[in-house]
């Protein structure tokens, strides 16, 4: 009796903790879109980036996390990287703490909508994504939570483009940096309903994935193919050997084609090949892991590219 009632609450704990949603191209992904728009910021836009980057109360801990080896006339740019993924940096630090419901990942009460800097101690999960419903049973679609990540893109850039005070352009610029980022993330952009999850698939987060034995999801493995880890040079190298954006796909400054584009390609190159109907758990082919991996390379060119333009156009 005593097994079967612990292998009943190992069974229940694999599914909460299957289902606990994971936001964001992972660390490496957010500084590689990061790398490739500091590369591409006017002179005076690096400028006022730096100045409002020391206002993060992060920040002293960003220069530590600078490696040793890296140049002085350099620094700037690392931290820009860092600076990236502080979004996600708050939902696991002690002095943040969860709002809405659904373990914070659905927007619930007017404090969603806040913008109120950084005494602003929530983490916002819903902030970073959009999930647009689609199916392909003729499941019925949900609608779309807001506020979401295009919703709170629209906010961040009236505030830099404004005469708000730099505290409050500051959180707002970190912000920016890493959901400009994410709305490049096809499953940040998508969630596919159906009879088994009539209110989408959170993302592909409650798609398995079996690797001998099963031990990712369809959105975890997408997060993770720019590579893992925090280390910034890794993140150099990795976005070194991109190719530039299109020129004129970058100059695209409209925050909903962005999300189409990655809610399209969630259609397209995501939910095919192996991912099949319902939650998994799915085997993907070599064949799928090299079309995911070529795609989110021209994803994070393509969201870098946009920053830049974003920042150099906007930024006050």
């Amino acid at each position: 009796m005593r097994r079967s009632v612990r292998f009943a609450a190992i069974q229940l704990i694999s599914v909460v903790l299957l289902r606990i949603p994971l936001f964001g191209w992972g660390n490496i992904g957010h500084m590689a879109v990061a790398y490739v728009a500091y590369q591409q910021l006017q002179p005076a836009t690096k400028v006022r980036v730096d100045d409002l980057l020391k206002l993060n109360p992060d920040y002293q801990k960003w220069l530590s996390q600078v490696p040793a080896d890296i140049s002085d006339d350099q620094k700037p740019m690392i931290l820009f990287m860092i600076a990236a993924t502080w979004p996600d940096q708050i939902k696991s630090d002690a002095q943040y703490e969860d709002d809405g419901s659904g373990g914070g990942y659905r927007p619930d009460g007017p404090s969603a909508s806040q913008n109120i800097g950084y005494e602003d101690k929530l983490r916002h999960k819903y902030w970073h994504f959009v999930d647009t419903p689609f199916t392909r049973d003729g499941s019925a679609l949900p609608d779309i939570p807001t506020p979401n990540a295009e919703t709170q893109v629209a906010d961040f850039r009236a505030v830099i483009a404004s005469d708000k005070p730099d505290q409050l352009k500051s959180y707002d610029l970190v912000w920016l940096l890493h959901l400009i980022g994410d709305v490049h993330q096809p499953l940040h952009c998508a969630t596919r309903t159906s009879s088994k999850d009539p209110r989408g698939d959170n993302g592909g987060n409650n798609v398995a994935l079996c690797a001998k034995p099963c031990k990712t999801e369809l959105h975890g493995f997408w997060d993770d193919l720019p590579g893992t880890g925090s280390d910034p040079t890794k993140a150099v190298n990795y976005a070194k050997k991109l190719k530039p954006a299109d020129a004129v796909l970058a100059s695209d400054k409209a925050a909903a084609d962005w999300i189409k584009e990655s809610f399209d390609a969630a259609q397209t190159y995501v939910y095919v090949d192996a991912i099949g109907q319902g939650d998994g758990p799915f085997t993907v082919t070599p064949a799928y892991k090299a079309k995911a991996r070529a795609v989110a390379k021209d994803r994070i060119a393509l969201g870098g590219a946009r920053l830049a333009n974003v920042l150099n156009a906007e930024l006050k």
